[in-house]
């Protein structure tokens, strides 16, 4: 038994199980209130090895987090549990990091495995994740793989795993642990070698037709990556937008539409929802947070230094702001500035703390000093008709964020664009050229700009900006959305016919490997930067299910061997599955949890053109988590990304 806090984690205790595999430890809760403990079985020897001696490649875990059920069970699925989730902190048996990251991490772990039998837990056998995505299958099978080496079900099993296991850098695993920490480091490695020792350790008998497996289900193809993404719901969370964290790493979340509505793309009016790190919805099951004015949240969400939420409404043309318990702090009508407001979209609040928020439907800019609304102010304001002639080049503005030197870039979501001004004088404009339709933008560490085209960079992107554009002046917002969804929906990656992503260094002038395209950027909405500066992407894009992409970033050290920046670390289509559906948010946790916001499930259904069964079914449902996949950073985020 050991216990993990701030620093080296401390062996409590150690014993030898019986026959029948019973064991008995205590814990000192008392010692440390922020101790995580953590129990790790080596050695010893399988009831179901017929070799009849020790095996030294035995080694398995169980994180128990701050409390413990008086019975626990150690098995392969309490290891992957505990490992996947903690993939950021463990190092063999040696589990280290911050107190909050630590505690974020074990309490997913339930999530996964129920810790008083070894078998599943809640969340993972769910209707939401179970027969719906592929995670409960690939669980079970990197169960059954590593239980063909506890129990040797072939003289050669342990030696075949750890062969297959084997990271693209450094050695191969000595034991079951190793091996399992070298797969959740690389999921999409060599997966398909893995998964070809399924046959290998149980094969199908003569006469049979199922596999005599520990665990089921079982896989029926190679998975493209072994990951194990989790879906959630609750909290009021329909057509997530904007996702953020606050600083103890709860997931809050802008809704397009209200639960079980049939939801319209020209009608937005959902609320406010937040989850705990551990998926745990903590805001009212239907409506999330309400009040305040606030009404139908696009992509305009931010946390600030207290920890209140600051909100851009879409569809109420306004500003509001809620405190940390979901209290509105906003007046019944939110901040509309004297009605100068339109449809809002990003914002963002500064070291200062002032907020910054963008107009897509007047093309504008606002401006709050200090968190103050009395004093705010609205800059880039357009007396012509002509979108065309805007002062500030902002044509639908979409999304914002600062660098360091306190300049803030802006994305145009009907446009070609990014402008860039310092917060010391929004008159002075500077304009850069990126690609098509642009959505959500990111700042690395180093002041790299990540920005995400939506339609691309091809002539093909082009033509179907123009469409946009002409949809928008001619028709109006409904046939512009419908163009800009039926688009994104039909584009697959490729330079040609899908996304891609623009990097402009610190003064404006294109990376050398910009635009990137291909390597699973479908329909790319927005960027977010983890810990070690490697980029995540995720795509709006096709009615069955959207991706998740990693580019590597700046600091190419941080990257498997013989990846460059700008080259794709996911594999060529993304990672799949968790129950995506057409995303827009991605973000990151304070444990490297990857978070994405499922935004729209059917297209007719929020155009008002699918039958009546499928009504309620354009808004997407739920959130989706990829587990200890990043490196971490601190939140709430303010400013460009930082480690914790």
């Amino acid at each position: 038994m050991w216990a993990t806090t701030k620093g080296e984690p401390k062996q409590l205790e150690q014993t030898k199980t019986s026959k029948d595999g019973r064991f008995e430890l205590r814990l000192d809760r008392d010692s440390d209130k922020d101790a995580i403990f953590y129990a790790v079985a080596k050695g010893g020897q399988s009831t179901l090895n017929k070799v009849g001696e020790d095996n030294p490649a035995i080694a398995l875990m169980a994180v128990l987090g701050n409390t413990s059920p008086a019975t626990v069970r150690v098995n392969e699925f309490t290891t992957i549990a505990s490992v996947w989730t903690h993939n950021q902190f463990i190092n063999g048996t040696a589990i280290k990091g911050s107190p909050l990251a630590l505690r974020i991490a074990a309490e997913n772990v339930p999530n996964f495995v129920d810790l008083s039998t070894g078998g599943y837990g809640e969340t993972i056998q769910d209707a939401l994740n179970s027969s719906q995505t592929p995670t409960m299958a690939n669980f079970a099978t990197l169960g059954n793989l590593l239980a063909g080496c506890t129990t040797q079900v072939t003289a050669d099993a342990c030696e075949k795993l750890f062969a297959s296991a084997k990271p693209p850098t450094g050695s191969v695993p000595t034991d079951t642990l190793g091996a399992a920490e070298a797969i959740a480091r690389n999921p999409g490695y060599q997966a398909n070698n893995l998964f070809a020792l399924l046959d290998r350790f149980y094969p199908v008998p003569q006469g049979k037709r199922m596999r005599a497996t520990p665990f089921l289900p079982y896989l029926t193809f190679a998975p493209s990556a072994w990951v194990l993404p989790l879906k959630f719901a609750g909290g009021g969370v329909s057509g997530g937008g904007k996702l953020m964290f606050d600083s103890q790493g709860n997931a809050w979340v802008g809704n397009n539409f209200v639960v079980g509505g049939q939801s319209q793309a020209i009608l937005w009016n959902g609320n406010l929802s937040k989850f705990a790190p551990n998926g745990k919805p903590l805001s009212p099951m239907t409506t999330g947070f309400s009040g305040g004015g606030l009404s139908g949240v696009g992509f305009g969400l931010a946390i600030d230094a207290q920890d209140n939420a600051w909100v851009s409404g879409y569809a109420s043309q306004n500003i509001t702001k809620f405190d940390n318990a979901g209290k509105p702090l906003s007046p019944p009508e939110g901040w509309t500035l004297k009605s100068q407001l339109g449809e809002m979209q990003g914002i963002i609040v500064t070291r200062t703390g002032d907020i910054w928020a963008v107009d897509q439907g007047k093309n504008q800019l606002v401006h709050v000093p200090n968190g103050d609304p009395s004093k705010a102010r609205v800059y880039c304001q357009n007396r012509s008709k002509d979108p065309l002639k805007n002062p500030c080049g902002l044509f639908a503005p979409f999304h914002l964020a600062i660098d360091m030197q306190d300049r803030i870039w802006v994305s145009n979501s009907i446009g070609s664009s990014v402008i860039r001004f310092h917060v010391s004088d929004p008159t002075k404009v500077e304009k850069f050229d990126v690609g098509y339709a642009g959505s959500g933008l990111a700042i690395d560490s180093r002041g790299n700009v990540w920005h995400a085209d939506r339609f691309g960079s091809s002539e093909n992107g082009r033509l179907k900006l123009v469409e946009l554009m002409a949809s928008y002046a001619v028709r109006g917002e409904e046939p512009a959305t419908a163009s800009l969804v039926h688009n994104l929906s039909a584009q697959k990656p490729g330079f040609w016919s899908g996304g891609s992503v623009t990097v402009l260094r610190p003064d404006g002038s294109k990376a050398a490997f910009s635009p990137i395209s291909g390597k699973g950027l479908g329909g790319p909405w927005a960027v977010a930067v983890d810990g070690n500066d490697n980029v995540w992407v995720s795509n709006f894009t096709s009615a069955v299910a959207g991706t998740l992409v990693q580019l590597c970033g700046v600091r190419s050290q941080n990257c498997p061997p013989g990846t460059k920046t700008g080259d794709a670390i996911s594999p060529s289509g993304g990672y799949v599955g968790g129950g995506m559906q057409q995303l827009v948010d991605v973000g990151i946790g304070p444990a490297g949890d990857v978070w994405l916001t499922n935004n729209w499930e059917i297209d007719s259904a929020g155009l008002g053109q699918a039958p009546e069964a499928l009504s309620t079914r354009g808004a997407g449902q739920g959130i989706v988590v990829f587990f200890g996949m990043a490196k971490p950073v601190k939140t709430p985020q303010i400013g460009p990304v930082q480690k914790p």
